[in-house]
């Protein structure tokens, strides 16, 4: 996973040029347990850094979704309406959630790498 970047909340996002793809981990997926269902931002919306941009329903729970970085969002995975449980099969992969154009690459550096994510992990379990 060291094209991913992480956030406390366990969020990742997968940075190419200007563009970043987000999803949940496969820590946050496996303590939500079954995913029902989906709420995600339509292409054209901003989202912001550390703010909510969707909610995600689970046979436990229902939660938000935090913006690992802030731009516009250019594609939802529309996959994720029929099929939630992608999710909880390849969280990084088929599970993805949102692709934004990047606003400020600077945030950036506010992420954690790997080995930080994994020490957050560490700390919670």
């Amino acid at each position: 996973m060291a094209d991913r970047l992480f956030t406390k909340t366990h969020e990742w996002a997968a940075v190419e040029g200007d563009t970043a793809t987000m999803g949940i981990t496969d820590y946050a997926q496996n303590h939500l347990g079954d995913v029902v269902f989906m709420e995600l931002p339509s292409p054209g919306t901003t989202v912001k850094k550390g703010e909510s941009f969707g909610t995600i329903e689970s046979t436990k729970t229902a939660s938000d979704l935090y913006a690992p970085l802030s731009g516009e969002v250019i594609e939802n995975n529309s996959a994720l309406e029929s099929e939630p449980g992608l999710i909880n099969q390849d969280p990084y992969g088929k599970g993805w959630m949102i692709k934004i154009r990047l606003s400020d690459k600077d945030e950036l550096t506010g992420l954690l790498d790997q080995a930080g994510y994994d020490t957050v992990v560490k700390e919670e379990s």
